[in-house]
């Protein structure tokens, strides 16, 4: 018996000291203190030898089996500490190098305009108004006064999603539901989305995005507008800007003209820009006609308002040199990055 406990010490020796790692181990502790290992085997043994023997045997087994669960706890920790030294080592970090670059958002182009545009308003007494993206057409169209057979209420111009309802094609709904609502004076800026049956294209798309301004008071007149729009205009492209009024028709304003500001690429003098005119159409306006204030329950003999409105991609287009609208609606990350 003691022949046959020195000879599996030997052995087990030489296992415990080539195990690489922890799973060797346990199929080392496996091997000799499993139910089927080494020891198990020896302690069945014990009933073939004479009684008188037993006891000592008893013990030697015992106090190798002692040595060896010992020796294996001990051959754990090393093999512990030396998988968590190597992780620690593969892991470490030099705070001594400079840190990676973060990526920072940047607002969208169309964002900065809308958000400069309605700072110079806010700084002019505006409030900013919303409404619906799927509006009635009462208010698309009819608070308006845009008739029922006005090629702007084609299906082929518009998008109707259910009865009485439609995209809104412009952001002038907002003008109409404010003077509903609200009694004069009102003075309110309206940016938003809007919808319109175009294709895609350069200078087109079906979604962009207006902004519609809005004044109804005593004895406002177009000399208001001008000065207005001058000082809007003024700010948003430099003092040097000169404006040019032009007549034009809008069904909800009368008298209606169309706004244009010296090219900002050549200062006037004529380029490609703006096709040798030395001017670029900016904005339409006029005064607010008196069949859309009664409409709206806003006496005309008492009240009188202006109304502009101007395409925001056509401002980012022009102020950051965009040839083409699809960009601003791609999510480039390179593209939008630039600004």
């Amino acid at each position: 018996m003691r022949e046959r406990l020195e000879k599996l010490t030997e052995s087990f020796r030489s296992e415990l000291a080539d195990a690489p790692d922890l799973k060797s181990l346990e199929e080392t502790r496996v091997k000799y203190l499993g139910k089927k290992g080494e020891f198990t085997a020896i302690l069945k043994g014990l009933k073939d030898l004479p009684p008188e023997e037993r006891p000592s045997a008893g013990v030697l087994i015992n106090e190798t089996r002692d040595f060896f669960e010992s020796a294996l706890e001990a051959a754990k920790t090393g093999l512990s500490r030396k998988q968590l030294d190597a992780a620690i080592e593969l892991e470490k970090i030099d705070v001594t190098l400079p840190p990676k670059r973060r990526e920072t958002g940047r607002l969208h182009p169309l964002s900065q305009i809308i958000r400069e545009i309605t700072g110079i308003f806010i700084g002019m007494g505006y409030e900013v108004a919303e409404g619906p993206e799927i509006e009635l057409t009462r208010y698309n169209f009819d608070a308006l006064n845009i008739p029922a057979d006005h090629p702007a209420r084609d299906s082929q111009d518009s998008f109707y999603t259910t009865d009485g309802h439609v995209l809104r094609t412009q952001t002038s709904p907002v003008q109409a539901r404010t003077m509903e609502a609200k009694k004069p004076p009102i003075r309110i800026i309206a940016p938003g989305r809007v919808f319109r049956a175009d294709e895609v294209d350069a200078t087109h798309s079906p979604v962009f995005h207006q902004l519609e301004g809005l004044v109804v008071d005593k004895g406002v007149t177009m000399a208001h507008l001008k000065g207005t729009l001058s000082v809007f205009l003024k700010e948003l492209f430099g003092e040097e800007t000169k404006l040019r009024f032009r007549p034009h028709h809008f069904p909800f304003t009368e008298p209606s003209a169309e706004v244009d500001v010296s090219c900002f690429a050549c200062g006037g003098k004529g380029c490609r820009v703006c096709k040798d005119s030395g001017f670029i159409e900016i904005l339409g306006c006029g005064m607010v006609h008196p069949r859309v204030l009664s409409m709206r329950g806003i006496d005309p003999e008492v009240y009188t308002g202006f109304a502009f409105g101007l395409g925001l991609e056509r401002i980012a287009m022009q102020r950051f040199g965009i040839s083409d609208m699809r960009l601003l609606y791609e999510n480039d990350v390179k593209f939008l990055s630039q600004f």
